[in-house]
């Protein structure tokens, strides 16, 4: 158990148990509340202490589905011995303070064993529960980690066709021209299938983009310009693996390839308060097309969603000269 989940246990659990049993003691005993209470103190602190063993006995003794009479037996034993090794604590601390043997029974033996078994109930109950959210957020982070990677590797295929595609065409045409695209072509691949993480620096993916612009210039020659302007703040900032690939394809694709005009794409990266833009905006003139809800920028979309949740977004928007895809993600303060 992490640092804080005892802090929380303590001020939710122990620290209210605590004021109820010197009430109950000061009212049964007819002491005052400061006696009751450093008495009650004590009594907290043993089953504190205890409380640690029922944690570990429910992590190795899980919570069956359908529950088993054998389960319940166990655990009526186990509340047994928990309100045994409790009144022996209560017992051991006092005759240390004391300087002789006491046994502490409180008003009897009986009220102080149903205590016992009272506590044990309360505490396994509050493993069980905290096990089985622990579970669920196990069970959770492993379903978006192998749902990021379904979504990742649904990426490679699609961009690296397009630049395989381009090397096909320039082979008969232009060799050379060929042979320096399948050297970008290596670098792209080489990216793609080492890079295993979910979030890269600006910095790294504005790499992978520059290499994936190289093979689309080879492609379409003087009709793809652009100006890419990252600002320094932001080459350290995070953003999901192949994001702005997946913008740049998008506008590669939908303004540049229809058109024979010049058309440019633009890239730029800016650290706004506690968020990353990215912007890639074209100059193709067209509307946003229907498939901006397709394939790539969906998938991408998906990926924020597992990410950050609600904190991530996509815009894809058009002006009087083109179409503007703006991500915004949040990024950690320091």
């Amino acid at each position: 158990m992490n640092r804080r989940l005892v802090w929380v246990q303590l001020l939710i659990g122990w620290f209210p148990l605590w004021g109820l049993l010197a009430v109950l003691i000061a009212t049964a005993h007819h002491v005052s509340m400061l006696g009751a209470s450093h008495i009650a103190f004590r009594m907290i602190v043993a089953a504190a202490l205890l409380a640690f063993l029922v944690q570990r006995f429910a992590e190795r003794y899980p919570w069956p589905s359908p529950i088993r009479p054998g389960f319940v037996a166990t655990h009526i034993l186990a509340a047994v011995v928990y309100s045994i090794l409790w009144i022996g604590a209560n017992s051991l601390f006092e005759s240390v303070l004391r300087g002789q043997v006491v046994l502490v029974v409180g008003v009897g033996v009986v009220s102080s064993f149903t205590m016992g078994m009272w506590l044990y109930v309360m505490i396994s109950g509050v493993s069980y529960t905290a096990l089985a959210t622990e579970r669920a957020a196990r069970a959770e982070a492993s379903s978006a980690k192998a749902q990021l990677a379904a979504l990742r590797s649904q990426i490679h295929p699609h961009f690296l066709f397009n630049a395989l595609h381009t090397v096909m065409h320039l082979i008969p045409r232009e060799p050379a021209r060929a042979a320096d695209a399948t050297e970008q072509l290596a670098g792209l691949l080489r990216t793609a299938v080492e890079e295993d993480r979910d979030l890269v620096t600006v910095e790294e993916e504005f790499q992978f983009v520059m290499r994936y612009w190289e093979i689309e210039r080879i492609r379409f020659g003087d009709r793809l310009t652009g100006t890419h302007r990252i600002d320094a703040n932001a080459t350290s900032a995070l953003i999901p693996a192949f994001a702005m690939q997946t913008l740049v394809e998008n506008a590669i694709r939908h303004a540049v390839t229809p058109r024979v005009e010049r058309t440019t794409v633009d890239i730029d990266a800016v650290i706004r308060g506690a968020t990353l833009d990215v912007i890639v905006r074209d100059s193709g003139g067209g509307q946003v097309p229907a498939s901006t809800n397709g394939t790539g920028l969906n998938r991408l979309r998906e990926r924020l969603q597992v990410l950050y949740g609600d904190k991530a977004s996509l815009d894809v928007r058009s002006d009087t000269q083109g179409v503007i895809a703006t991500l915004t993600i949040p990024q950690a303060s320091e």
